[in-house]
């Protein structure tokens, strides 16, 4: 017999589910550049700080070519990095995760690893928190396209420590065996 979905509860490995949905959301973000636009530029504002021949040159051409506007970038180079350090602690948090959930601990060591990759994980959401939040704010995007992701990261975080605090009896039980 089926259950309807909103009697459901939770599956015990909601956190894989979520870290793998986390990084496949980051990855999509960071192929669209954070979601960056170029911004148009009028001709004559990109011409003020030349000289007069220099600027009726450049208009000259840019009028033969039937080029009226410049488009202006962001800085590639800070897309790039903040590019590389979403996509290095996406990865790092599905590993952590991946680590920790590999170990089924049978003595108080294989616990204690257990335990570090679970705070890897946690930690590395925090980090991960962080840097999507600094590049809402230096970015010129919309800041309502970071909420869906910053939601999920903190639920990430909760799924966590609740997988975390699930663990407890068994370390505590493997601790006092030592």
């Amino acid at each position: 017999m089926t259950v309807l979905k909103r009697f459901r509860s939770e599956s015990k490995m909601q956190f894989y589910a979520t870290a793998q949905k986390l990084r496949r959301d980051i990855m999509t973000l960071l192929l669209k550049d954070f979601g960056v636009r170029s911004k148009v530029r009028q001709l004559d504002i990109e011409t003020r700080r030349m000289t007069t021949d220099d600027r009726n040159a450049f208009l000259a051409i840019a009028e033969r070519y039937g080029i009226t506007a410049a488009e202006a970038e962001f800085p590639a180079w800070l897309i790039d990095f903040e590019r590389q350090s979403l996509a290095d602690l996406a990865r790092r948090l599905v590993l952590s995760v991946t680590a920790a959930n590999s170990i089924y601990p049978t003595a108080f060591a294989d616990a204690e690893l257990r335990r570090k990759h679970q705070d890897n994980a946690i930690a590395t959401c925090y980090q991960l928190y962080q840097e999507i939040d600094f590049a809402a704010h230096i970015l010129p995007v919309d800041l309502t396209k970071y909420t869906p992701l910053c939601d999920s990261v903190e639920y990430e975080i909760a799924l966590l420590k609740g997988w975390r605090k699930s663990d407890n009896k068994s370390y505590r039980e493997l601790q006092n065996a030592v």
